[in-house]
């Protein structure tokens, strides 16, 4: 039998719970993969498109300059291109959002929040394993695929690491970012640990006119920003067959405090009056500044024979604060008015269990199944800056006003039972398939809508009705089945069918009310709302079909995935109120995903990725195109590598995005960059170095692009929310590691 399937279960078990993983590669098909526990499965026990991008992959780009996002678009063919700001949103997986998870604990939250990748320095990361497609395995979200970032962990012996890097345009002394690496890890077989601290200090960014580029105000931006990430974990081995590892992460990426966005005198740059004012300036005073900050403990156990059985046991805690940059509310009519500035700060909480078994009752028969447990907690305020201050300094002066509820308060129970099967059909042909039960409870608060509350604070009401909050249930019934197919030593053949849930936005979905004018005692009566009694927020099942070819001889390493997708309903969003729209129009979404890459000779290598995409939803009029904000442009990337012995390595490597039109009249523009890496091997240390877009190409990024469909006309001009890529960027890094 050319591959074996045993490890199948085990990969299961790992798909439920988090932890490192070890294999010698000799062919893409021996790589071992881990999307959970300490298990592991080999890629040719699957039957999805799967990949692993190695600690060496990964750094290649890091180290020569590439921003986290971006380097993932360039390794993963189904990932949308990078925003090149701090969000992730909208950076899709075959057309549809992703699920993040670190050491198999997912980052994703019922909010969403578009930050799961701004939850990491890439200084800390082992490597990266990534299913294109739904999975029934992990229940509800993530419906385009999963990117499971594995940490580094200690090892027996000492080693201490440094890394330090820089880029800059060279277009100002204002142009440049820096960052540093320090670990240290030790131990023996017994009891290993790793503790790491990586800062980075960002300036600003220039566009291929050597201009600056204007900070994202919708999202926030990673220009004038600081990180720190610090990392550590404990490794356990008490016998042959028990271990433990813990792991503590304190994340923090904020503004630095100093620069912003002027929006112009009296917000002119806003209004349209004249948008050129738009700059960014120092001199900011602000009580609420853009950041990330994140607390992540994680705790697995493992026991290779427990009553006969693999069992798995995991334990997790996340607690997470976003704060986004200050928003200008323009008048609803003229838009020539800035009647409101404000920013919005959103608190989540996650903590949960997670529990696996894997038993094997027949020989060509092995049974997975287990228990996940987990609670989410949410609330969120918005802070109004003092509007006259705030337009006499152009939005650069942001004293607090009054501070109100964002979005009502909420709390997400789940509690899933799973069981998954894997058989061997014949020595060449296996099966796999499962079912997962999931039951959500969401309980919503009371909540007064924010304008409401507002009107209280400034006196001008006394009091107001609340709309009403409670508590409904899902139950959700998940399905799987696959079947791979060895052709002989170094091709397969899969088909996978898989199903998949999905909640939309809860914060976005429920609090909004239509109220009267306040009676005698200046009290506002609601007059009709959405919440849980009376407009119930459905969830959205899909159904995904996949069939896949793989190849991987040493030479050659090849797969190739047609997929198609289908959801009973479509989730958009009101342009001019940003809340959750839900309409019963199916939404299918299909394509090509696929890459490629060859050893032409001993030194030199060559590939290219690609993913052609088509997202459709059906209306009374038929199939139409998805809004623009929401579909994902195809792609296509390549790379030509040379790696001789050692102490030079070189790649060069394009991307490009292709246009996207919809059926509204709204277009993305395409765009292509190219990218040359190199390494050098010094006698103590590697020096890695790159340049950018290398032949200096003006562009608007994805999302700016999608931010002007968004919020233009409604929260201002488009240039407000041009936001162009960066233009050629030169990139140096030392690491070393004794």
């Amino acid at each position: 039998m050319p591959f074996q399937k045993k490890h199948l279960s085990r990969f299961i078990a790992a798909a439920l719970l988090a932890g490192p993983a070890w294999a010698q590669q000799t062919t893409q098909f021996d790589t071992v993969m881990v999307t959970g526990s300490r298990s592991q499965a080999q890629i040719s026990d699957l039957s999805n498109s799967v990949r692993v991008i190695e600690k060496e992959q990964l750094e290649q780009q890091i180290k020569a300059g590439k921003e986290f996002k971006d380097a993932l678009a360039q390794l993963i063919p189904a990932l949308d291109l990078g925003s090149q700001s701090r969000t992730n949103a909208g950076q899709n997986m075959r057309g549809r959002a992703v699920l993040v998870m670190i050491d198999g604990v997912s980052m994703n939250s019922s909010r969403g929040g578009g930050r799961q990748l701004d939850g990491i320095d890439p200084f800390n990361i082992e490597r990266i394993e990534v299913l294109s497609g739904t999975s029934a395995l992990y229940g509800a979200g993530g419906l385009g695929g999963i990117i499971n970032i594995i940490t580094k962990k200690g090892e027996p012996g000492r080693q201490l690491e440094l890394e330090a890097g820089a880029r800059s345009g060279l277009n100002s002394s204002d142009d440049g970012d820096l960052r540093t690496g320090l670990a240290l890890s030790g131990g023996n077989d017994d009891i290993n640990g790793r503790l790491s601290l990586a800062y980075g200090k960002n300036r600003g960014a220039y566009n291929a006119d050597g201009d600056p580029i204007l900070m994202d105000i919708a999202q926030t931006s990673l220009q004038y920003n600081e990180s720190l990430d610090l990392m550590g974990n404990l490794q356990f081995r008490f016998t042959p067959e028990q271990s433990l590892s813990l792991t503590a992460q304190y994340y923090d990426s904020k503004s630095d405090g100093e620069h912003g966005m002027f929006l112009g005198d009296d917000f002119g740059g806003v209004t349209e009056k004249d948008p050129e004012q738009l700059a960014i300036r120092g001199g900011v005073d602000s009580d609420r500044s853009p950041r990330t900050r994140r607390d992540f403990l994680n705790a697995s156990y493992h026991h290779q024979n427990w009553l006969g059985q693999e069992l798995y046991l995991q334990g997790f805690y996340r607690s997470e604060s976003f704060n986004y940059h200050p928003f200008p509310y323009v008048n609803g009519t003229a838009y020539d008015n800035v009647y409101a500035y404000a920013a919005s700060q959103q608190n989540t909480e996650v903590f949960g269990a997670k529990l696996a078994l894997v038993a094997k009752p027949l020989e060509r028969l092995s049974l997975t199944y287990g228990v996940d447990v987990d609670r989410e907690l949410f609330d969120a305020t918005q802070m109004y800056f003092d509007l006259d201050q705030a337009k006499q300094s152009g939005g650069l002066t942001m004293q607090e006003d009054v501070t109100v509820g964002r979005y009502p308060g909420y709390r997400v129970d789940s509690l899933a039972g799973f069981m998954q099967l894997n058989y061997a059909l014949t020595e060449d042909l296996g099966l796999n398939a499962g079912f997962r039960h999931q039951r959500l409870s969401n309980r919503v608060d009371d909540y007064i809508a924010m304008n409401q509350q507002i009107a209280i604070a400034n006196g001008s009401a006394t009091s107001a009705d609340a709309i009403p909050g409670g508590e409904i249930d899902y139950d959700v019934n998940l399905f799987n089945a696959g079947l791979v197919y060895d052709l002989n030593a170094s091709q397969q053949l899969w088909l996978n069918y898989a199903e998949g849930f999905e909640l939309p936005d809860i914060a976005k979905y429920y609090g909004l009310g239509n109220y009267g004018a306040a009676d005698a005692n200046g009290h506002l009566p609601l007059l009709d709302s959405v919440d849980v009694a009376g407009s119930p927020l459905q969830g959205v099942e899909t159904q995904s079909w996949e069939l896949g070819w793989r190849l991987s001889d040493g030479i050659w390493d090849a797969q190739l995935a047609g997929y198609y997708s289908l959801s009973d309903k479509t989730i958009s969003y009101d342009r001019q109120t940003l809340s959750v729209l839900l309409k019963d129009d199916k939404r299918r979404i299909y394509g090509l995903e696929g890459d490629l890459s060859v050893w032409l000779h001993d030194d030199w290598q060559a590939g290219v990725g690609g993913h052609w995409v088509f997202s459709e939803t059906e209306t009374t009029a038929g199939w139409r195109k998805l809004a623009v904000t929401e579909a994902s442009p195809s792609k296509l990337t390549s790379f030509l590598a040379w790696q001789p012995a050692q102490p030079w390595s070189l790649r060069l490597q394009a991307q490009k995005m292709f246009d996207l039109r919809d059926d509204d009249g709204n277009k993305l523009e395409g765009y292509h960059t190219v990218d040359l890496l190199g390494r050098y091997q010094l006698p103590v240390g590697t020096l890695s170095a790159g340049i950018e877009n290398l032949f200096d190409r003006d562009y608007t990024t994805i999302w700016g692009q999608r931010a002007q469909v968004w919020y233009v006309p409604y929260y201002g001009p488009n240039e407000l929310y041009d936001f162009k890529g960066r233009g050629r960027t030169f990139s140096l890094t030392y690491n070393v590691k004794f």
